[in-house]
C-alpha cells in the first residue's frame, strides 16, 4: 500500500466533496474547491493512487429492492490465540450475507451485521456458520426493528480536525 499523502485544506475540501457526491464532475469539483480543473484532477489522482480514495460506488437501498431484515450478532470465539482469530476471519469472509464484521473489545469478540430475506434465512445462515467450524463458541442475535440513523457518512472535518 502506498503511503498516504500529506493533506492540506484543499485536499480535505476535495475529499469532503467526493464523500458527499462521488459522481461530481471534475469541472464542478475544481470550481467548488477553487482550483483549475487540471491541478484538481492531479490531486484526486494522487489520493486515488495512495489508496486514500478507495473507490466510488452507488449506494443501493436493498430494503427498497426487496423485503429484508437486518440482524446484528455478537459472536464469542472459543479460543483466543492469533490463529483462532485468523481462522474465524477467513471463514466469516465466505458468507456474503455478513455485510460487516468488527473485532470488538468488551464482553464478546466480534460484532456481525447480516442482511437476510427473513428470520428463517438468517437462522439458516447461522446454522451454516456453526457447521463451518470456524471457532464460534456462542452468539446472540439482535433483529433491527427500525433504523432512525443508518449509513451516515462521517463528517471528515470532525475526523481530521480541519474546519
Amino acid at each position: 500500500m502506498a503511503q498516504s499523502p500529506k493533506l492540506d485544506r484543499i485536499d480535505i475540501k476535495i475529499l469532503t466533496a467526493l464523500h458527499e457526491d462521488g459522481r461530481i464532475t471534475n469541472a464542478a469539483l475544481s470550481e467548488l474547491v477553487g482550483l483549475s480543473p487540471s491541478p484538481c484532477l492531479q490531486r484526486v489522482k494522487r489520493m486515488e493512487e495512495s489508496g486514500l480514495i478507495a473507490g466510488y460506488q452507488a449506494e443501493i437501498d436493498v430494503h427498497r429492492l426487496a423485503d429484508t431484515i437486518t440482524v446484528f450478532t455478537e459472536v464469542t470465539i472459543a479460543d483466543h490465540r492469533r490463529e483462532d482469530f485468523a481462522t474465524f476471519e477467513k471463514g466469516i469472509a465466505q458468507f456474503p450475507e455478513v455485510v460487516e464484521c468488527h473485532l470488538i473489545s468488551g464482553g464478546y469478540d466480534y460484532l456481525l451485521k447480516f442482511v437476510s430475506r427473513s428470520v428463517s434465512d438468517y437462522q439458516s445462515s447461522i446454522e451454516r456458520l456453526l457447521d463451518a467450524q470456524i471457532g464460534i463458541e456462542k452468539y446472540f442475535s439482535y433483529i433491527v426493528i427500525k433504523s432512525p440513523i443508518a449509513g451516515r457518512k462521517p463528517e471528515l472535518s470532525n475526523i481530521v480536525g480541519i474546519d
